[in-house]
C-alpha cells in the first residue's frame, strides 16, 4: 500500500538531538547510478520520491546542495532556507536572493564573497577545503539543526569521508542504468561507514529505504 504523506513523515521523522543531525537524501538505480540518462536524478524515483522529497524538505530547518546540482536540478527558493554550496562562488543567480546561504571556503574570490555578502547569508570557513565542523556550528546557532543535504556526489562524499552523515535516505528505482552515471559518493578516499537499516518500503517496486549511521 502507498503510504500517505502522514505516514511518510512517521517513517522519517528526525530522532532527537542536541547537536545538527545531517540527513542526506538520494535516489539511485539498482546498480548504483545517481543519475538517469537525462543527466538528472528527478527522473528516476517516480511519483511516490517525489512526495518523500517534499516531506523531508518539510521537515528539515535547513537544505544544503552543491551549486552544480543547483544548477541541472533546477533549484529555486522555497520555504526552506537553501545553502549553496560552492567554492569558486559560481552560484545560480535564482538563488542569490535574501533568505538564502551560501557556503564556501575563506580563500574564496574576495570580490564574489562581498557580491554575495550584500544579499544572502555566507558562511566562509576553511582555507582550501570547507571546515564542515565550523558550518555545522553556524547552522545550529542560527537554530537549524535538522540538516537535509541533496547532493551532489562530491558532496556527499566529502561528508561521508568526514563521518558527518547520521542518516541517508535512499529511494532505490527498479531500473539498471550502466554508463558512466556517479554512485551517491564519490571522493579521493575510500571510507567505510557502518550503516542501520531504520526502514525498507516497497511502493509497486520503487523501494524507500533509510539508512542510520551505526555509532559507538
Amino acid at each position: 500500500m502507498t503510504p500517505d504523506d502522514d505516514e511518510i513523515r512517521r517513517l522519517y521523522a528526525y530522532p532527537p538531538s542536541d547537536r545538527p543531525w545531517v540527513r542526506t537524501n538520494f535516489v539511485a538505480t539498482i546498480d548504483g547510478a545517481a543519475y538517469a540518462e537525462d543527466g538528472r536524478s528527478g527522473s528516476l524515483g517516480g511519483d511516490i520520491d517525489t512526495r518523500v522529497f517534499h516531506v523531508l524538505r518539510s521537515l528539515a530547518d535547513v537544505i544544503v546542495v552543491g551549486a552544480g546540482t543547483a544548477r541541472t536540478e533546477g533549484y529555486g527558493p522555497g520555504d526552506r532556507p537553501i545553502a549553496i554550496v560552492s567554492r569558486s562562488l559560481d552560484v545560480p543567480e535564482r538563488l542569490v536572493v535574501p533568505g538564502q546561504v551560501v557556503i564556501t571556503t575563506t580563500d574564496a574570490p574576495a570580490d564574489r564573497l562581498e557580491e554575495l555578502g550584500g544579499t544572502v547569508d555566507v558562511i566562509a570557513a576553511g582555507e582550501g577545503r570547507i571546515d564542515w565542523t565550523i558550518v555545522l556550528d553556524e547552522l545550529s546557532r542560527r537554530g537549524w539543526n535538522h540538516v537535509l543535504c541533496e547532493g551532489g556526489p562530491t558532496l556527499h562524499g566529502d561528508l561521508v569521508e568526514l563521518d558527518l552523515v547520521d542518516e541517508v535516505c535512499l529511494t532505490i528505482a527498479p531500473v539498471m542504468a550502466a554508463g558512466d552515471a556517479p554512485r551517491i559518493a564519490h571522493g579521493s578516499g575510500g571510507a567505510g561507514r557502518p550503516m542501520t537499516l531504520g526502514h525498507a518500503v516497497d511502493v509497486d517496486g520503487i523501494l524507500l529505504t533509510r539508512w542510520v549511521r551505526a555509532r559507538a
